[in-house]
């Protein structure tokens, strides 16, 4: 088939560029300062640069000297644009979040702000795109969009929740202990990039892009829209008391996911177009413009001040949450192991025995002759181990997650992974985790 036609490339960089350029034209000639970008517009803008930079890199416009720079601007709007798409979801969404604490009040402010930092560089670059594209000989459409043309989301109407679903809920415990765990996974994957004072620039130059970059973050954002989906396919929960922790769960699911989104955008756009690796002269050429238009130190700040900053504290005050519907909703069992021979729960058993329990977030109690040991906790094994010691026991009782219990069994089969010297010997590939 031939794909080709007898429209010239100026003609269809004239076709492709019309509602993009009456988006930008509408951008252009807005005069109201404090109005905030609708999803509408984000989503016009987003689809109608997508379209236009995939005809222009069909072309080769990224190697050629008269087009590159508005296809880099292009490129700009469009992921700029994303952000503020999934930032706008956010604020959208906020106040149907459900969150026990009441100190997410400066987000909300926060929030506001970092949209309106991001759209005032589409702002900027509106002009410059218009003033390029009219170097090109592109025809500039007669006008911009009327305002009305990207009405808000939010009305005065909210439909009724009367969809509820009380069939074999027994079901889906096991979907929610699995997703539980997952969540509580990322938090700890997670937990090396949390800080809690803001970074200044020269830190955030220093993280950006060798410890913290898009790679990164797209990985998480992955994860964690992994584990909402999960929940959205097998998790039916009604409007009762008794499933308001369930809500509350999904929320910090997906407010991390859109702030995540958020980030991934504008670090991909930083590392990208503004970021010096050292290419050709054209390229320094069009980054420095873009640089002088789009202030790199700006979309930084926001990326790890505000992004990352919120998206640890929404991980960690989900953690809580997590753990409570784990603990809800996981098989719990018995088992009844040996110590650890000859040296007892000394230091190595004691840490195998806890990270077991750590890996799958359920809550596990080691019961020796009564008394009731937190069996996460090393420095509580160990004094169980003093009790086992001086009143000679020789066997113990774990209760709780039946995932870790049967974990415990296998460890305890193997003499918690020593040799009759007290060395460590390698462990069952079921427990490879461990290592």
């Amino acid at each position: 088939m031939n794909l080709s036609c007898d429209i010239s490339f100026e003609e269809k960089a004239n076709i492709f560029s019309f509602e993009y350029l009456k988006c930008l034209l509408f951008i252009n000639d807005l005069e109201d300062n404090e109005y905030v970008f609708t999803k509408k517009l984000f989503s016009k803008l987003i689809i109608n640069s997508h379209i236009l930079e995939d005809f222009l890199d069909f072309h080769g416009a990224k190697k050629n000297t008269e087009w590159v720079l508005y296809r880099e601007l292009c490129a700009t709007i469009r992921h700029l644009s994303l952000a503020c798409y999934s930032q706008r979801h956010i604020i959208n969404r906020f106040d149907f979040y459900r969150f026990e604490n009441g100190h997410h009040n400066t987000f909300r402010l926060e929030a506001l702000d970092t949209i309106r930092i991001i759209q005032d560089s589409l702002k900027l670059a509106a002009p410059v795109i218009i003033q390029e594209a009219l170097r090109l000989n592109i025809a500039l459409p007669s006008q911009g969009y009327d305002i009305s043309y990207f009405p808000g989301i939010s009305s005065s109407k909210h439909l009724i929740h009367n969809i509820d679903d009380f069939n074999e809920k027994h079901h889906q415990r096991k979907s929610l202990t699995r997703i539980s765990s997952e969540f509580l996974e990322v938090v700890k994957e997670f937990e090396p990039f949390s800080f809690y004072e803001r970074y200044d620039l020269k830190k955030i130059r220093e993280l950006v892009p060798e410890k913290i970059n898009e790679v990164i973050i797209r990985s998480f954002e992955m994860q964690v829209h992994n584990i909402q989906s999960s929940f959205d396919s097998y998790v039916v929960y009604t409007q009762s008391e008794e499933n308001m922790v369930l809500d509350q769960l999904r929320s910090h699911f997906s407010i991390v996911f859109h702030i995540l989104q958020v980030m991934g955008r504008l670090l991909h756009f930083y590392e990208r177009h503004l970021y010096d690796v050292g290419f050709k002269d054209v390229y320094k050429q069009v980054s420095e413009s873009l640089t002088n238009l789009i202030d790199p130190d700006v979309l930084l700040d926001r990326a790890v001040n505000f992004c990352l900053f919120y998206a640890w504290r929404f991980l960690s005050s989900g953690k809580e949450v997590a753990i409570r519907v784990l603990n809800q909703n996981m098989e719990t069992s018995v088992v009844r192991v040996g110590i650890p021979k000859d040296r007892g729960f000394h230091s190595r058993p004691s840490l195998l025995v806890a990270k077991i329990v750590q890996h799958y977030g359920g809550e596990v109690k080691m019961q020796v002759a009564g008394d009731e040991f937190d069996a996460s906790s090393v420095l509580d094994i160990q004094w169980a181990g003093g009790k086992i010691k001086k009143e000679e026991i020789e066997t113990v009782s774990f209760i709780g997650d039946s995932r870790a219990l049967h974990d415990l069994e296998i460890l305890a089969g193997v003499n918690y992974g020593e040799d009759a010297m007290g060395k460590g010997i390698p462990l069952p590939k079921e427990l490879s985790y461990l290592s």
